[in-house]
């Protein structure tokens, strides 16, 4: 993207690094991130390079040469072809888990990458001691296939979640990068950021507003869906407030700047965004956890072993040999492989059902969830106005939609698109207008079969001084209980009908909220629009709990209420929605929404079907079951091998050699592989 635009400057991942990720969504949700920096490529490169060292490793390793019963090829310095390749492989394949080790003691979380470096340091140290004199049988074949599979996990991993975090790149291009100035009686462009508090801008029809501001002169309606989730119009006049990012309408507006740059509503949207992405990375992963764990019993288990057998006469080689034995076996590769074939069976799986899986962890927060937040507007409702129904008094409602449709043919109004649809649909003719126009701020007015009829806001009626019939005047207070947009029929005498409008509800979303409270978790409606209509859309879908005229700072603290009684999943589409969807245990985002709504979910719903988002619940339900029973297969033969390795079954002639303690591994291995697929039988 160009950085053109100086009115977001603290937005750009350049000025501040601790924003920029390359590794994809990864880093705004890790804290001590083990991905900082890293790409599916490199860890599939260095996979690929280590996997061709290993092979003429495995062919020189002395144990493989017992086992399968050959014997290697000799000529001068081949007892060095393992000492120099395994060197190699060490620091490049390896390189990454001894950073990544490095990073997680330093933030005192031992995890994934300390257990993995302590294994493969264990392992080369020993070997590297054994090849330079030191009696007994080195683990070179040991090293490179931990460091194979651990790689392949993690290019696995990675690659199945791969999606980079530009929210707050996406946000800063929201503004226009240019304003027309006005200085007397000429206009000039200049920069945005040139802008300053008091300036008097002009924003013609069409136009985004580049800054905070008032009206001046001039009336118009603007969209500012995108950040209040208010799906209807807002009309503007005189004296009226205009935000930064808003599309103006059908008028020109003259505007007093009163909040540029920084102080912008879009700017602290922006900051709210960042400071969430910050608080999000206290998570730490499944995975992590036992390995952290594992980590202390093999330093543990290890030093015992070594101290035991010394105490008990051993001599030194024989000790050192099993505590180098147990710190090797307890890094399990299986556990390197545990969780990342789980997520790449989970996300086809999700994919298929067009859910896209933008972040690991979301399958794990997902299990405990028990509240979902949903957004209205584009969420369980299209965003889009319909026609619920018509109030005619003085004409038909066929009569009354046709010659409000054929005015409106012609208006480029969003309501105006709704009414043509409605008349469409029920095939009413359309006669010819003349004499069109169309008064900014109050509606449309023409000639229709020669006579003068409006199409516009009730209180241009008034205005007027209309007559409204009594059953007019009911109907009118019905739609406006309703919270719907209402649209009058006038001629010069009197008002013929009132057109309600409103946003209309998902076919699927009834079904949706059934569902979910089957599943035991309690929906909860947040939206920025009106009490009434907040009110009539929760009773049609069943909705107990509802909060209406939510500001867009204050979604992300009502998700933070919610959390305080139990986990919660936050279900959203707009720009407004961004912190929310950070702030929640789960951030679900509806495809059709903004890019900045998709940047800042966990997973994204492409079909914008809020049924996607019972499916995206259970199949994380079954992704983390998965996942747990996975970690159990892969560590679960720890608590065999180690109390074998550690030599508890000597004194009976049995001591796990390595060539057991790999078969075991491989066991493990596959059955995790096994169990990883089963994933792609769950019904969603």
């Amino acid at each position: 993207m160009k950085h053109e635009n100086p009115h977001h400057k603290h937005s750009h991942p350049h000025s501040e690094p601790q924003h920029a990720h390359p590794s994809g969504g990864h880093a705004a949700h890790t804290g001590h991130d083990k991905h900082a920096g890293h790409t599916p490529e490199m860890f599939r490169d260095r996979f690929f390079v280590s996997l061709l060292l290993t092979l003429p490793i495995l062919y020189f390793s002395e144990h493989l040469q017992d086992w399968f019963g050959y014997r290697a090829a000799q000529f001068p310095g081949s007892a060095w072809v393992n000492p120099v390749l395994g060197t190699i492989l060490y620091f490049y394949g390896g390189l990454v888990f001894l950073k990544g080790a490095l990073r997680e003691l330093r933030a005192r979380t031992p995890g994934m990458m300390t257990l993995i470096a302590l294994g493969i340091t264990a392992a080369y140290g020993y070997s590297l001691a054994v090849s330079l004199g030191l009696p007994g049988k080195p683990f070179y074949w040991e090293l490179a296939t931990l460091i194979d599979v651990m790689l392949l996990g993690h290019w696995l991993e990675m690659a199945s979640v791969q999606a980079a975090s530009r929210a707050l790149e996406e946000l800063s291009k929201l503004t226009p990068t240019t304003a027309h100035r006005i200085l007397g009686d000429r206009i000039e462009d200049i920069p945005v950021s040139a802008l300053k508090e008091g300036d008097l801008i002009l924003i013609r029809p069409g136009e985004q507003v580049p800054a905070d501001g008032v009206v001046v002169e001039g009336a118009s309606t603007m969209n500012e869906a995108f950040l209040t989730g208010e799906s209807r119009p807002v009309p503007k006049e005189p004296g009226d407030e205009v935000i930064a990012g808003a599309v103006n309408g059908e008028g020109a507006l003259k505007v007093r700047v009163t909040r540029t740059g920084e102080a912008t509503t879009l700017s602290q949207i922006l900051r709210l965004v960042q400071e969430a992405q910050a608080s999000r990375s206290r998570f730490q992963v499944l995975a992590d956890r036992v390995a952290g764990w594992l980590f202390y019993i093999a330093l543990t288990l290890g030093t015992l072993t070594f101290l035991a057998w010394l105490a008990l006469g051993q001599d030194f080689n024989f000790a050192l040999s099993l505590a180098v034995t147990v710190v090797v076996i307890a890094c399990p590769h299986a556990l390197g492989l545990a969780i990342p074939l789980v997520m790449v069976n989970a996300t086809a799986l999700a994919a298929r059902h067009g859910i896209l899986v933008r972040n690991r962890e979301a399958f794990e927060r997902a299990r405990e969830i028990r509240f979902v937040a949903l957004d209205k507007t584009g969420t369980l409702t299209e965003g889009r106005f319909a026609v619920r129904a018509v109030y005619a008094q003085e004409a038909s409602e066929e009569e009354a939609l046709s010659l409000a449709a054929a005015l409106e043919a012609l208006s480029e109004h969003p309501l105006a698109q709704a009414i043509l649809e409605a008349a469409q649909a029920r095939g009413v003719p359309l006669p010819q207008a003349a004499d069109f126009q169309a008064i900014p701020g109050k509606g449309v007015e023409g000639v229709l079969e020669g006579k003068r009829y409006r199409v516009g806001r009730p209180e241009w009626a008034e205005e007027l001084g209309l007559k409204v019939s009594e059953p007019l005047k009911r109907g009118l207070k019905e739609a406006e209980a309703r919270g719907e947009s209402v649209v009058a029929l006038m001629d010069e005498a009197q008002v013929l009908a009132f057109l309600a409008l409103a946003d209309r509800i998902r076919p699927s979303a009834k079904e949706a909220i059934q569902r979910l409270k089957a599943m035991g978790l309690t929906p909860v409606m947040i939206t920025g629009d009106a009490e009434a209509v907040a009110k009539t859309v929760a009773q049609e879908l069943g909705i107990e709990r509802y909060h209406a005229r939510v500001l867009p700072e204050e979604k992300a603290r009502r998700v933070r209420e919610l959390k305080r009684e139990g986990p919660t999943a936050f279900v959203g589409d707009g720009i407004n929605d961004a912190p929310a969807l950070l702030e929640a245990d789960l951030g679900i985002a509806i495809g059709a929404g903004t890019h900045v709504a998709i940047e800042a979910a966990d997973l994204v719903l492409v079909e914008s079907d809020p049924l996607d988002v019972v499916r995206a619940l259970t199949l994380a339900r079954a992704t983390y079951a998965k996942m747990v029973q996975n970690l159990f297969w892969a560590t679960g033969y720890n608590a065999i091998a180690l109390p074998l390795a550690a030599g508890v079954a000597y004194p009976w002639g049995i001591v796990l050699s390595p060539a057991v303690g790999a078969l075991f591994m491989s066991l493990s291995t596959v059955i995790v592989a096994l169990n990883a697929m089963l994933l792609r039988r769950v019904r969603l």
